[in-house]
């Protein structure tokens, strides 16, 4: 891609996202510019991935394609800051969380603004993240097929992307914007368990970590059912199954239906 990419905020997310397009080629150091009022967040985006080192707000503002990477609480005054001076046929980004298009639209208050709404999630960190991703109106035209196809490109730098109706976001909040925090909760219960088995710590959450990566990517690569995989583990009268039925008792499910519909709940009030 030959289009600048341009950043406002080089944080965590922001970083992950700037990783994934250049680690998989998708656009050269070169044409990634990044503005954040932090130095050592540009110094260190500088050193690692090569990225310009002192560009100033204005020329992140003149990019084909810009990122809002910052946080909800101050994603208004930061389009406040910029909306006189963004490229007029710039698509724009912008991964706040809970900050709905039309919120958003209100704000740049600019004619045929092309706007895209997006939630990625912290495994983007790994090569690994779920981005959802919803639409403008005008980003929805037969002319903007183009902009989209980009920016569903960049977004599968690093991880896997979907465009969902906007309605489906606080959805996506409870199911995979906040559920790495749900999986590292499992992935430790189950170490703790394998040390109070007697190994160690750090080969407990290999064991536990790696059972969950490959698990997953069974889900994603087989076209069996995830009930019918599980099927797969259960031997009669064996191991897993008396596991499972401690985990049915014990309300597994229903508890992880419960966290991520509080989870979805919450999202909806904010």
């Amino acid at each position: 891609m030959n289009k600048k990419i341009g950043f406002i905020g080089g944080g965590n997310m922001g970083s992950a996202i700037i990783g994934g397009i250049i680690s998989s080629d998708c656009a050269d150091a070169s044409n990634i510019l990044v503005y954040d009022k932090n130095a050592e967040a540009i110094s260190r985006l500088n050193k690692i991935y090569g990225i310009k080192p002192d560009c100033t707000l204005l020329e992140v503002c003149q990019a084909d394609i810009l990122f809002l990477a910052v946080k909800p609480n101050i994603i208004y005054s930061v389009i406040n800051d910029i909306k006189g001076t963004i490229n007029k046929d710039a698509v724009i980004i912008s991964i706040a969380a809970g900050q709905s298009i039309e919120k958003l639209s209100k704000a740049f208050d600019i004619p045929d603004l092309k706007l895209v709404r997006v939630m990625p999630n912290t495994p983007a960190l790994v090569g690994e993240g779920m981005s959802a991703v919803s639409l403008n109106g005008i980003m929805q035209t037969e002319e903007n097929k183009e902009n989209v196809s980009d920016v569903i490109k960049i977004l599968k730098s690093f991880g896997k992307a979907e465009i969902i109706p906007e309605k489906l976001m606080d959805t996506v909040t409870g199911v995979s914007g906040s559920s790495p925090a749900y999986i590292f909760m499992l992935i430790e219960a189950m170490a703790d368990a394998a040390v109070l088995g007697g190994m160690p710590r750090n080969q407990a959450y290999t064991f536990a970590a790696q059972s969950v990566l490959g698990s997953a990517k069974m889900v994603l690569e087989l076209p069996n059912h995830p009930g019918e995989l599980k099927d797969m583990v259960c031997s009669p009268g064996g191991t897993t199954i008396e596991a499972v039925k401690v985990l049915e008792n014990d309300g597994f499910r229903s508890s992880i239906m419960n966290a991520i519909d509080a989870c979805i709940k919450k999202s909806k009030s904010l």
